[in-house]
């Protein structure tokens, strides 16, 4: 038997958190970014789910979004879009555009 191979670390997994302050989606937590897509221009916020303990409904799944689990919140980047501030499953967030009908994808 082979002994195990050890994976290169990257600067996220090292520490005593393992890994918990990995951004979502590949860009920073806390930091709003604009996104276009096919059904408009969306401002998005990755959060890692460290802050504070509520729970949030996915509109893409209709499934919980547990305290601690990292996610996105999304709205509309029009002016008072912020007050339409969705909190989406990474996956669902990717995915909501694919959706066939009979779903709303916001």
């Amino acid at each position: 038997m082979s002994p195990r191979r050890s994976r290169r670390l990257t600067p996220f997994d090292r520490g005593g958190n393992r890994g918990s302050s990995r951004p979502v989606g590949g860009f920073a937590p806390g930091i709003d970014r604009v996104e276009e897509w096919p059904d408009g221009d969306w401002r998005v916020r990755p959060v890692t789910g460290a802050e504070g303990g509520k729970v949030y409904r996915c509109p893409g799944c209709d499934q919980e979004i547990r305290s601690g689990l990292p996610h996105l919140v999304s709205w509309p980047a029009w002016p008072g879009g912020e007050d339409e501030r969705r909190h989406w499953h990474t996956a669902c967030w990717r995915n909501r555009v694919k959706r066939g009908p009979g779903r709303s994808r916001y």
